[in-house]
């Protein structure tokens, strides 16, 4: 009789420590999940707002004809240059759809930026072209970012 007493604690000893430790795990792993989604969240937009300001600031360059050429492209260059370290880390932290999404918009915003360097105008059609390439590499990238946000969520 004794023995079947023994045997019992000890098996309801280990079925609440096992299912301890399955819901300690989950919660973890929920946990790091949520950490990993709003690392996610807080690097796209802070890509986000630094291809938004090197855009605006190639758009204000584009605006002044009177501006010399040395000017511009010292301008220009500098507004581009920190979204290169926000692009290395999309590059490990993002998945490949975004990935591939942020590598077209920065590359479309990278040739916008090369016109206003040679002197192009946001009158001409060059620009104008350059500026709708951008515009829909950055509406993929966006769509890319919130499938992205929305899946690590758990809402799709």
């Amino acid at each position: 009789m004794q023995w079947v007493t023994l045997i019992s604690t000890i098996v309801g000893a280990a079925i609440a420590t096992g299912s301890a430790m399955l819901l300690d795990r989950r919660r973890w792993q929920r946990e790091r999940l949520d950490r990993e989604t709003q690392t996610r969240r807080t690097l796209y937009g802070d890509y986000l707002a630094c291809l938004s300001e090197a855009r605006h600031t190639s758009g204000n360059v584009a605006r002044d004809p009177d501006m010399p050429l040395p000017v511009r492209r010292t301008t220009a260059r500098a507004a581009f240059g920190p979204c290169i370290g926000l692009r290395y880390q999309m590059t490990i932290t993002a998945p490949t759809r975004v990935v591939d999404a942020s590598e077209g918009a920065f590359r479309q915003l990278r040739d916008l930026r090369d016109l206003v360097m040679e002197g192009v105008l946001v009158t001409e059609p060059a620009y104008l072209e350059g500026r709708r390439s951008y515009d829909d590499a950055l509406a993929a990238l966006r769509l890319r970012m919130r499938e992205d946000l929305r899946s690590s969520d758990g809402a799709l």
